[in-house]
C-alpha cells in the first residue's frame, strides 16, 4: 500500500483538487489526523501539570469545584458515547478503492462507471443486523454490506446486504419487522437472535417474508468472514446515459475467494470463544498487507423486459435469476486500509441509499423509497444535528458548495454576507449547473392516492421454492436443521405450527422433516430421522430428491448463483490452520507445514501447552488452553515422540481433532502426530473408513502400534486415499512436504460434508 499523502485542508473545501485515486480519501482525511503530543494539555490548549490527582482542599479534603481540569475530562468522558444505530449496530470497516475494469458507457453517464482503470477511494462497512453495539459478530443474521465510494462527482453510498432479497415489500412495516426481532422488550432477550416468538410470530403473519426466511436460515446467514460474503444492492436501480435513456439494474458483490459459510454449532462456539472474529479477521489480514476483494457486477435489463417477466422487479423479496440476466462483472473493490480511530470512521460513518451520483437514479420500489426517507432522518439523531456531513469521514472529495449554514457543531466557516439563491451581491454563485448536475430521470407518473399492495407483488412462495430446489442436498440439511432450530426456540406452540403451514407451501418434505424436531406431524414423502450437530446422511438423501414447482421466477425450477456449494473459486488463501505442537516436536516438519500454507496464501498459529519456543523456529502464539478449534479452519499435529507423548496428556488436543471432524474441516498429522487423531473421539471411524477389507477384524481391533498408525494402514494406498477424501491427510515419517502439500489442497476444499457421525 502506498503511503499516504497529507494535506491541511479538506478536499470538500479545496478549489484545486481535479485528480482522484485510491488515495485521495486518505489525503483528505489527513487534515484531521493527528499523533498524540508531546505535551498534555486540556481541550483549550493550557498544559497539564497533572491530571492523576483531583484539585482538593487538603491531602484528605474534598474535591473543589473550581477544578475545572477534572469537570473537563469527566464530562468528556461522560459524553463520550452517541446513540448506537437501530439496526446494524455491531460493524467493523476498512479502506480501499474500486476499479473500473469495463466502461458501462452505453448504459450511464456516471463517471465511476465509465471511466477505467481510475481507482475511486471507498469505506466499506459489515454488520449484523439485529444485535447491539457489543454483541457477536457470528450469529445467525442478515450481514450488512454497505459501500461508500468518494466519487469525482459525490458520495455515492451502495447500502446493500449479503442477501439479495429483504424481509418486506414496503419500508411502512420496517418498525415492526425491527420490533419484533430485536429482544422481546419485556424481558430484552435473546440478543443478536432471531429464534424467539416474537419475530416468528411476526413472519407466520407475513407470509412476504417467506422467501427471505430461507436465506437465513440457509448458510448464507453464518458467513465464514467478510471477504467470503457475496454482497447485493437488493433494490432495482436506475442507469441513465448521456442521451437519457434508462436501463435497469440489479448490483453485486462477487467475492474473489468465493462464498464460504460457517457451520451453526462452530457459530455459536465462535461467539464465546471469540466474539470480535470476523473484525479480528479483516483487521488482521490487513494488518499483514493482504486484501480483501470483490468484483462488481451488474445485471442490466430494460424496462419492457421486465414486464414480461412473472414477477415484479420493483418488488425486493424477489431476485432477478442470473439465468434470465447474467451478471457482467466490471470492476473490483480492493479493501487494503484499516481505520486509524474506530469511532471516528466506523462509528461515525454514516450511508445513505439515497447518495447516488449523476448517471443513476431510483425505481418506484417502495422499500428503496421508504429507505431514502429514513437514512437521513436517522442520521440526524444518531449524530447530532445537520452537520454530520462535514464529519471527515461522510465528507465527499470534490468541493462542496451551497446556501446551507450554521446548526450544532458546524465545522465550516462560510465567508461573505449571501447565503442564498438567487443573488446579485455574489454573483450569482454558487450557481446551478443543468443538465450537467444531477436531473431526475422523467419516469411517468399517474394513478389514484391508494394505500394497496400492487397485485404483481402476490406471489410470496414461488421464488422460495426456487431458492430451495437450487440448493444441494447438504444445503438442504442445514437449512432443514436451522428451522429446527430456531423454531424450537418458539415457547408458543401455534407460533411453530402456524410456520409449519407456510413451509408446507415451500415444500411438504422440508415442513415434515422440520416438524419432527418439533414434536408435530405432517404429512411428507418418505421418512428420515433427523440428525444433532452432525448432518443426518439418511435425512440428507431424503431432501435431496424434494423439490417443489415453482412460480414468479421466470420459468425457472432451478437458478444459477443460489447455492454457494456450486461454482465457487477455491483457494487457501487467508485460511488460518492450528499447528499442534509440543517440546520435542520435530521443528523440520512443522517447517514444511508452515512454508507450504505460507505459499498457498494461508496462515500457521502454533498452538502448545505454552507460549513461546518450542523448537529453533517454532514458537507458540496461542496455548491449548486459551484459544478452540472453532476459529481455525483446520488443524494439523505435527511430528515428533515427545511432543506427541505431551499432547497426548492435554484433553484439549484430542478436541481439537473431534471439533474439527464434526465441524467437515480439514485434519492433517505430520508422522507421529497420528497418534492423537487416531486416539481421539474419531480415531475409530477413520479406521473404519481405511481399513483392508479383506482384513476380518480390520474393522474392529484397537491400534496398537505407532509404526500401525503412522504407517500403511492408514496413510499410504487406498486406505489413504479413502481418508483424504474425508478431508483427513495422515503424513507418513519422513513425508511431512507431500502431506503439507495434500493438506494445503484439503484446504481450499474448505468443508469435507458427508462424513461419518461419531
Amino acid at each position: 500500500m502506498a503511503p499516504k499523502r497529507t494535506l491541511s485542508t479538506p478536499l470538500s473545501l479545496d478549489d484545486a483538487q481535479k485528480q482522484v485515486d485510491n488515495l485521495s480519501k486518505a489525503q483528505d482525511l489527513s487534515a484531521n489526523t493527528t499523533e498524540s503530543g508531546a505535551m498534555l494539555t486540556d481541550n483549550m490548549g493550557h498544559p497539564v501539570s497533572d491530571d492523576q490527582n483531583s484539585l482538593r482542599a487538603g491531602e484528605r479534603g474534598p474535591t473543589l469545584m473550581e477544578d475545572f481540569l477534572f469537570r473537563e475530562k469527566i464530562s468528556h468522558f461522560d459524553h463520550e458515547r452517541i446513540p448506537e444505530r437501530v439496526v446494524h449496530a455491531r460493524g467493523a470497516g476498512a479502506h480501499g478503492y474500486f476499479q473500473l475494469d469495463k466502461s458501462l458507457e452505453q448504459y450511464t453517464h456516471a463517471k465511476v462507471l465509465t471511466e477505467v482503470g481510475v481507482k475511486t477511494p471507498v469505506f466499506v462497512r459489515f454488520s449484523t443486523v439485529g444485535g447491539s453495539r457489543g454483541s457477536m459478530d457470528t450469529p445467525r443474521d442478515v450481514r450488512g454490506f454497505a459501500v461508500k465510494m468518494y466519487t469525482k462527482e459525490g458520495n455515492w453510498d451502495l447500502v446493500g446486504n449479503n442477501m439479495p432479497v429483504f424481509f418486506i415489500q414496503d419500508a411502512i412495516k420496517f418498525p415492526d419487522l425491527v420490533h419484533a426481532v430485536k429482544p422481546e422488550p419485556d424481558r430484552e432477550i435473546p440478543q443478536a437472535s432471531s429464534a424467539h416468538d416474537t419475530f416468528y410470530d411476526f413472519i407466520a403473519e407475513t407470509p412476504e417474508s417467506i422467501h427471505m426466511i430461507l436465506w437465513l436460515n440457509s448458510d448464507r446467514a453464518i458467513p465464514r468472514a467478510y471477504a467470503n460474503m457475496e454482497g447485493f444492492g437488493v433494490h432495482t436501480f436506475r442507469l441513465i446515459n448521456a442521451q437519457g435513456k434508462a436501463t435497469l439494474v440489479k448490483f453485486h458483490w462477487k467475492p474473489v475467494l468465493g462464498v464460504k459459510s460457517l457451520v451453526w454449532d462452530e457459530a455459536q462456539k465462535i461467539g464465546g470463544k471469540d466474539p470480535d472474529h470476523n473484525r479480528r479477521q479483516m483487521y488482521d489480514t490487513i494488518d499483514a498487507g493482504g486484501t480483501l476483494e470483490w468484483h462488481l457486477g451488474v445485471q442490466l435489463f430494460t424496462e419492457e423486459e421486465a414486464m414480461k417477466w412473472d414477477f415484479d422487479v420493483l418488488d425486493a423479496t424477489k431476485i432477478v435469476p442470473e439465468d434470465l440476466v447474467p451478471v457482467q462483472l466490471v470492476g473490483k473493490l480492493v479493501l487494503d486500509r484499516n481505520p486509524d480511530n474506530f469511532f471516528a470512521e466506523v462509528e461515525q460513518v454514516a450511508f445513505m441509499t439515497q447518495n447516488i451520483v449523476p448517471g443513476i437514479d431510483f425505481t418506484n420500489d417502495p422499500l428503496l423509497q421508504g429507505r431514502n426517507f429514513s437514512y437521513l432522518d436517522t442520521q440526524l439523531t444518531r449524530l447530532g444535528g445537520p452537520n454530520w456531513q462535514e464529519l471527515p469521514i461522510n465528507r465527499p472529495i470534490n468541493r462542496v458548495s451551497n446556501n446551507q449554514r450554521d446548526g450544532f457543531m458546524r465545522h465550516t466557516i462560510n465567508k461573505g454576507r449571501v447565503a442564498y439563491f438567487p443573488n446579485k451581491l455574489a454573483g450569482n454563485k454558487p450557481a446551478h449547473v443543468g443538465a450537467a448536475g444531477f436531473v431526475t430521470y422523467p419516469a411517468k407518473v399517474e394513478g389514484s392516492k391508494l394505500r394497496v399492495r400492487a397485485e404483481s407483488f402476490g406471489d410470496h412462495y414461488g421464488q422460495a421454492r426456487l431458492f430451495w430446489n437450487s440448493m444441494t442436498p447438504v444445503e438442504k440439511e442445514h437449512i432443514t436443521k436451522s428451522l429446527r432450530f430456531e423454531l424450537s426456540k418458539c415457547e408458543t406452540r401455534d407460533v411453530r405450527v402456524r410456520m409449519l403451514g407456510h413451509l408446507q407451501k415451500v415444500n411438504e418434505v422440508l415442513a415434515a422433516q422440520v416438524a419432527k424436531g418439533l414434536g408435530e406431524k405432517l404429512p411428507g414423502q418418505g421418512d428420515a430421522k433427523p440428525g444433532g450437530q452432525q448432518d443426518s446422511a439418511s435425512e440428507t438423501a431424503l431432501l435431496a430428491a424434494a423439490t417443489s414447482p415453482t412460480s414468479a421466477s421466470g420459468g425457472l425450477q432451478k437458478a444459477k448463483g443460489l447455492s454457494q456449494e456450486e461454482g465457487q473459486p477455491e483457494s487457501a488463501k487467508d485460511r488460518k490452520v492450528a499447528v499442534l505442537v509440543a517440546d520435542g516436536v520435530d521443528a523440520a516438519g512443522v517447517k514444511a507445514l508452515t512454508d507450504a500454507l505460507k505459499k498457498g496464501g494461508a496462515k500457521a498459529e502454533i498452538v502448545a501447552p505454552h507460549l513461546g519456543e518450542i523448537a529453533p523456529g517454532v514458537v507458540a502464539t496461542a496455548t491449548l488452553s486459551n484459544t478452540d478449534p472453532v476459529v481455525y479452519d483446520g488443524v494439523v499435529v505435527a511430528g515428533g515422540a515427545a511432543a506427541v507423548r505431551e499432547l497426548a496428556q492435554h484433553p484439549e488436543s484430542f478436541n481439537f481433532v473431534v471439533e474439527s471432524y464434526r465441524h467437515a474441516k480439514p485434519i492433517g498429522s505430520l508422522a507421529e502426530g497420528a497418534e492423537i487423531v487416531t486416539g481421539s473421539g474419531v480415531g475409530g471411524v477413520l479406521r473404519r473408513v481405511a481399513a483392508d477389507p479383506n482384513a476380518k477384524d480390520a474393522a474392529t481391533a484397537p491400534v496398537q502400534t505407532l509404526s500401525e498408525v503412522a504407517g500403511v494402514r492408514l496413510a499410504a494406498g487406498e486406505g489413504g486415499a479413502k481418508l483424504a477424501a474425508l478431508g483427513v491427510i495422515v503424513g507418513q515419517d519422513k513425508q511431512a512436504q507431500a502431506a503439507a502439500e495434500s493438506f494445503v489442497q484439503a484446504l481450499a476444499k474448505h468443508r469435507f460434508w458427508g462424513r461419518p457421525q461419531l
